[in-house]
């Protein structure tokens, strides 16, 4: 009988484990890139707290959503909550500088201190990782879609999944982004 019941759960794990693995969905916290200062980030880092993604540029009519970005992560980044914020210079050439350009801009004109990291790029044949897993529903396991714009936001949970992806054109502090962050 024990040998029944151990062979039982073996099989009942390993049926778990290929369940997970053929669903084909990944984690964000398998990624590592480089922040806007040329150090290594690792999304690993962020288990355990909720994380909201966003491509940005500096001369985007969508470019004050920085404030609001800013006040959210100061609101909400002691309570397991942080802003990733990606440049990208995907739509109409608007964040054409350098990273030490974005970086000064960022701080000069909106107080930036959530983490942002070096430009990528958002769509196109030179997709970066993250916004391949962020758009393929066969690697996020929620939705194919594309980035529409600047400050498009993605919302992933403390496990790093994909729960949400929010219209650039949604302020940061909108009640669909706040009440997220805040429910348990």
């Amino acid at each position: 009988m024990k040998i029944i019941a151990a062979m039982s759960i073996g099989i009942l794990s390993l049926a778990m484990v290929m369940s997970a693995a053929s669903s084909g969905k990944e984690s964000i916290h398998q990624f590592k890139v480089k922040d806007i200062e040329g150090k290594s980030f690792d999304f690993n880092s962020l288990k355990g707290k909720k994380v909201m993604v966003v491509n940005t540029a500096s001369k985007c009519g969508l470019t004050p959503q920085y404030e609001k970005l800013e006040a959210l992560y100061k609101k909400y980044k002691n309570k397991n909550f942080v802003i990733v914020g990606f440049p990208a210079n995907n739509f109409m050439s608007q964040e054409p500088g350098s990273d030490t350009e974005i970086a000064s801009f960022c701080q000069k004109n909106y107080g930036v201190t959530f983490p942002m990291m070096s430009k990528i790029s958002v769509k196109g044949k030179d997709m970066h990782a993250v916004y391949k897993f962020l758009t393929q529903k066969a690697k996020n396991g929620l939705e194919d879609n594309k980035v529409e714009w600047n400050f498009q936001k993605y919302l992933l949970d403390e496990n790093g999944y994909l729960v949400k992806v929010i219209s650039p054109s949604v302020q940061p502090d909108d009640a669909s982004i706040t009440e997220w962050i805040e429910k348990k």
